[in-house]
């Protein structure tokens, strides 16, 4: 029976504190769950809102419909820019034709979309480390085209410098869904060649993606197996599975979610790690988990604790509060009193995104 599902016998789970839903990715699922809500089907999002597929499915059943372009979203429609950021031409036109649009993209993004703006009005050469094609690298690297160049592993950066005017002015940026461990070898040598080299702090950093793979090196060396919850065109997901392997784990798997685990690569596994990207909701671990089936049990292990919260989109913060207004005052109520109520944001620092996706299928 070695090798079939019947062998399978786990005694414990190794559990990532922290794992899944960041910051960034909480509110732009909360804010498009509330566009559902408020809107007669169809809703549009630029892009996909995050990058897990079971998420875009879920919205996708709800009326959702995602482009890529936005000249395909009809005048008058709502629409919804993504987590990643958009460029500055994209953003331009989805506001034209008097739609109504929410930019959900995540502060940390919009902190580099800034810093990158900064240094090339004063006139520095940016090396922008990211993954060529990604939503977020294409819009930060439109932020200022004629002064960034995409680095995307180490053996770019000597074509990057060629195109270098300024060797005092030199900046080095970075895809937030890369840890600082995945991009300082960059770093060190872009140094070593432009001593003034300008880097922004770590404060600038994306805690969140640096935060899960520190907690995953915590039991990858302790486990016989990882299990990395998140879809293939998720950076930090895929950067979590490689994390795994360079940290010693000898079978590292990249699931979607359950259905997609195969027990029987686990036959020899006793202790299994369990951990999920940024763009995986909660409910996933939980589905793993059970089909795991630890005899042991499951054993959180701790990092840090993450308290980070991104209030919904501007746009909605202006909208809400006058809706609920006139509809009080349809009623004959204070629209006054409806306005200070706040509407459905008053609770929102402790809403959980995961559960409002799931109440909103449930509906």
């Amino acid at each position: 029976m070695r090798g079939t599902l019947a062998s399978v016998t786990i005694e414990r789970v190794l559990l990532a504190e922290p794992r899944g839903f960041c910051a960034g990715v909480e509110m732009a699922i909360k804010a498009l769950a509330w566009m559902v809500r408020a809107f007669e089907p169809p809703v549009y999002c630029y892009h996909e809102i995050v990058h897990n597929r079971l998420v875009v499915d879920r919205f996708c059943e709800l009326g959702v419909v995602f482009v890529d372009d936005v000249s395909e979203v009809p005048p008058g429609a709502p629409l919804m820019l993504s987590a990643h950021g958009s460029a500055p031409e994209v953003i331009e036109a989805a506001r034209e034709g008097e739609r109504f649009v929410v930019n959900a993209v995540c502060p940390l993004v919009t902190k580099v979309h800034h810093e990158a703006k900064v240094r090339a009005n004063k006139g520095y050469t940016i090396l922008y480390v990211g993954h060529a094609g990604h939503d977020e690298a294409v819009g930060t690297l439109a932020v200022a085209p004629e002064r960034m160049q995409l680095v995307e592993h180490e053996s770019d950066l000597g074509q990057a410098v060629t195109k270098v005017t300024d060797p005092e002015k030199v900046a080095l940026l970075a895809q937030t869904t890369l840890a600082l461990h995945d991009w300082e070898g960059i770093m060190a040598e872009a140094r070593e060649t432009f001593p003034e080299l300008w880097t922004a702090t770590r404060d600038d950093l994306c805690f969140a993606t640096t935060n899960r793979q520190a907690a995953l090196r915590q039991i990858a060396a302790a486990a016989d197996a990882v299990v990395v919850i998140g879809s293939s065109n998720s950076s930090n997901t895929i950067a979590l599975a490689k994390v795994a392997e360079e940290a010693g784990c000898r079978h590292v798997l990249r699931v979607d979610g359950p259905e997609e685990l195969d027990l029987e690569t686990l036959s020899e596994a006793r202790v299994v790690g369990v951990t999920a990207g940024a763009s995986a909701p909660e409910h996933l671990v939980q589905a793993v988990i059970e089909k795991l089936n630890p005899s042991g049990g499951v054993e959180p292990v701790y990092v840090t604790e993450e308290d980070e919260y991104f209030p919904p989109p501007r746009e909605l913060r202006e909208l809400v509060p006058a809706v609920d207004a006139l509809a009080a005052l349809l009623v004959g109520a204070d629209p006054r009193a409806a306005r200070a109520a706040g509407g459905p944001f008053v609770s929102d620092t402790s809403a959980d995104a995961s559960a409002a996706l799931a109440d909103l299928v449930a509906s």
